[in-house]
C-alpha cells in the first residue's frame, strides 16, 4: 500500500470550517493535496467538510485549535507533525476583529501575533520547497494608502501589521528555502466579514459593489491555491478583484 502522506502535499488551512478556508480546502484537495482543516469551535462543520472531500476522492483531516491561544496553536502543529511528520503548505486564512464583545486588542492578537507565532511554530517542520500563504484584503494590504471603512479599521491595521511581520521573516525564509505568498482580495461576496459590514455599514459594501460584482468565494479560494502552486518571487502578492481600488496604488 502506498503511503499517501508521502505522495501528497500536507496543507494546513487555518479557519477552514467555512467560507474561504473551506472552499480553499475543497480546491486544494481536488488538486491532490491532503488538507488539514483547522477550526476553532465548529467541529461538526469541519468533520462534514472533511467527509465530503473524502467522498469526492480527496484526502482531508481536521484539527481543532484557536490559533490565538499559544498552547492550542502549539497543539495544532504538534498534531500535524505527529501524524504526517511535516507540513508542506501553511495557509494563514483565519482572522477576526469584528466580533461583538471582542477585547480591544483582539484584532492585533489574532491578525498579527497569532499569525507570526504559528509560522514560528511551523517553520522547523516545513521542508525546503514549502510555502506559506497569507490571506488578506485590499483594505488591509493598502492600509495607510487607501481609505478604509471605520468599522473595518481594526482589522485593516492589524492584518497589515501581520503581513509586515511575516515579510520581515524573508531572510530566514530564504535561508530555509521556504516561499511566502500573499493573496489580497476585494470584499469577497458571501464571507462573514462582508455580512457583518452590511449590518454595521451597508454603504461601505455598496460603495464597492458600485464598481462591479464582488469576487466570489470560489474565485478567491482558487487564487489562494494557485499561490500555493505558483513559481514567483518571495513575498509576491496576488490581487483578486477591485481593479478600480488598485488603480493608482503602488503594489508590492
Amino acid at each position: 500500500m502506498v503511503d499517501e502522506s508521502n505522495t501528497r502535499r500536507i496543507m494546513v488551512i487555518t479557519g477552514a470550517s467555512r467560507g474561504i478556508g473551506a472552499e480553499t480546502a475543497r480546491v486544494a484537495a481536488a488538486r491532490g493535496d491532503h488538507v488539514v482543516i483547522n477550526y476553532r469551535e465548529k467541529a461538526k462543520r469541519a468533520t462534514v467538510l472533511a467527509e465530503a472531500i473524502e467522498a469526492e476522492g480527496g484526502s482531508a483531516s481536521t484539527v481543532g485549535a484557536d490559533i490565538a491561544d499559544e498552547a492550542e496553536a502549539g497543539r495544532l502543529i504538534a498534531a500535524v507533525v505527529a501524524e504526517f511528520g511535516r507540513l508542506d503548505v501553511l495557509v494563514l486564512n483565519a482572522s477576526g476583529g469584528l466580533e461583538r464583545g471582542a477585547e480591544p486588542d483582539y484584532a492585533m492578537a489574532i491578525n498579527r501575533d497569532a499569525q507570526l507565532r504559528l509560522v514560528r511554530l511551523a517553520l522547523p517542520h516545513i521542508p525546503s520547497g514549502g510555502r506559506i500563504v497569507f490571506v488578506t484584503s485590499h483594505q488591509a494590504h493598502f492600509h495607510g494608502r487607501k481609505p478604509v471603512p471605520a468599522e473595518y479599521e481594526p482589522i485593516a491595521a492589524s492584518k497589515r501589521a501581520g503581513e509586515d511581520a511575516l515579510r520581515a521573516l524573508r531572510p530566514e525564509l530564504t535561508e530555509r528555502g521556504i516561499d511566502l505568498q500573499v493573496v489580497s482580495g476585494d470584499m469577497i461576496d458571501g464571507t462573514i466579514i462582508v455580512q457583518l459590514l452590511r449590518r454595521r455599514n451597508p454603504d461601505a459594501v455598496a460603495a464597492r459593489t458600485e464598481h462591479g460584482a464582488l469576487p466570489t468565494v470560489t474565485e478567491f479560494a482558487t487564487a489562494v491555491v494557485d499561490a500555493a502552486d505558483a513559481v514567483s518571487g518571495l513575498g509576491h502578492t496576488t490581487y483578486v478583484g477591485g481593479q478600480d481600488y488598485l488603480a493608482g496604488a503602488s503594489t508590492d
